[in-house]
């Protein structure tokens, strides 16, 4: 596994229902894991990988993301598919290497770790039993270029964000909501007063997705 990660393996043997959760540009491996005793009352794995891209957040304090970002300007494409496939490679090890259920697998991303999120789920949905992205945006070249198909129907996504968000504008949740609709996906829209942040009344709304529209219809299937 070439990516330093944490995690959270719950007590028992699993196979165990699993979060992909993804952090945003300056963050690292460490700034999700506290989701973890929250998400499925503690019983999901969550495993939380750390971007290879390392970069100075404040004098002396390093902070990591998945791809240069240039304001005002696209991820360049040959950096963002070296870091969805170094992501890719990375799940699949986890898979191999944790008690994972992959019929319960969830990508979870904040900010860029929901562009990363984005991109592996709509590209192979059939992997992901669900995608959540938070305070983030679907980029326009990745919705123009992954096709309408039967794998989309119906697959369980989540966009939240603020209203209030200063990084990245509320429009581009709203874009990313009208350009997800036309894929026929399953998919629940959110707005709250809050920042470029998770707030409580967000972080309860991701709580009660995962268990109406993920987690539990996959435990009936």
């Amino acid at each position: 596994m070439d990516l330093l990660h944490t995690a959270h393996v719950p007590a028992g043997d699993g196979p165990f229902p699993t979060v992909i959760a993804i952090h945003g540009w300056g963050a690292s491996a460490h700034d999700l894991i506290g989701l973890a005793p929250i998400l499925h009352g503690g019983e999901a794995l969550v495993i939380c990988p750390q971007g290879p891209f390392a970069l100075q957040v404040a004098p002396g304090m390093a902070g990591y993301g998945w791809f240069p970002l240039a304001s005002g300007r696209p991820p360049d494409p040959l950096e963002f598919a070296r870091a969805s496939r170094s992501l890719g490679e990375f799940i699949e090890a986890a898979c191999a290497r944790y008690p994972v259920d992959r019929r319960h697998l969830v990508l979870l991303g904040f900010s860029q770790g929901g562009v990363m999120a984005y991109d592996l789920f709509l590209r192979d949905p059939t992997r992901y039993a669900g995608l959540a992205a938070l305070s983030s945006w679907l980029p326009g070249d990745l919705a123009r270029i992954v096709p309408a198909s039967e794998a989309h129907k119906g697959r369980p996504v989540l966009v939240m964000h603020g209203t209030q968000d200063p990084m990245i504008p509320i429009e581009r949740a709203r874009e990313s909501r009208d350009a997800l609709l036309p894929l026929g996906v399953a998919l629940s829209y959110r707005e709250f007063d809050m920042a470029h942040e998770i707030s409580p009344d967000a972080l309860r709304a991701l709580i009660g997705w995962l268990e109406d529209k993920v987690l539990g219809l996959i435990q009936l299937a």
